[in-house]
């Protein structure tokens, strides 16, 4: 695994290929190129479209983020992730959430060639909302606990929103990779997140990727936008 700063800015950008059919994500694809580094394939478009558009990317020469978000007990999970080994992806998450011994059973599932993140807290929650789930702590708090639980386990990195990104990486080091959902170009909408950043902040903050969707999918010009987004982002590193 590399080091997360150590990776070109364009392998940082993960563009969320959050479509309904294989075809809109073909399109998608094709006209951002490689001004983007990563594709993520989620929930949405994998119960869709199923494994054979994960290959199809693969296949391609694309680097496959697959977010499932996977959380069961270990042996499923363990197995699961074989499974995403054997479809070539890049990266893959699981819930931190589901406790030490299924993020372990995953680890030792992944192997050297696939990055597994843990998802910490979804960026569409806020405070009252996990207190509802019965977890008393703040978000920041939580977040930090699952991620310390997650590199104890051997993952390579953790899933987590731009605001509590800084105090992760200032408290668990440098070669953790820190991936940003609910990145947001300076001006764009919230859409359904809550704790959202630009990217030039979320690299400024610490984090090693960012994952960007309707900002570039739904621009007239994807492959300009990812770019102008990469731009920011190469300068906030600086």
């Amino acid at each position: 695994m590399a080091s997360p700063h150590s990776l070109e800015m364009r392998e940082r950008l993960i563009v969320a290929l959050d479509t309904p059919t294989a075809q809109a994500a073909r399109e998608i694809v094709s006209r951002i190129g490689d001004a983007a580094g990563i594709y993520k394939v989620g929930l949405q478009l994998f119960t869709a479209e199923g494994p054979g558009l994960v290959r199809e990317l693969v296949g391609s020469g694309r680097k496959v983020f697959l977010d499932l978000k996977l959380h069961d007990i270990p042996n499923t999970v363990s197995h699961a992730v074989k499974s995403a080994v054997g479809l070539g992806v890049h990266m893959l998450t699981v819930h931190a959430g589901a406790g030490g011994d299924v993020l372990r059973a995953a680890v030792d599932a992944a192997g050297p060639g696939l990055d597994l993140l843990a998802v910490t807290v979804l960026t569409s929650l806020n405070d009252d909302d996990i207190h509802e789930t019965g977890i008393p702590a703040s978000i920041s708090d939580q977040v930090l606990r699952l991620a310390s639980l997650a590199r104890e386990a051997g993952c390579a990195g953790v899933v987590t929103s731009p605001r509590e990104t800084a105090h992760v990486r200032k408290t668990l080091g440098q070669k953790l990779l820190i991936v940003n959902p609910g990145v947001r170009p300076a001006g764009a909408g919230k859409d359904d997140q809550e704790r959202t950043a630009t990217p030039g902040e979320a690299i400024r903050d610490g984090a090693s990727h960012i994952v960007v969707g309707r900002p570039i999918t739904k621009a007239q010009d994807p492959a300009r936008a990812a770019r102008e987004i990469v731009l920011e982002m190469q300068r906030a590193s600086s």
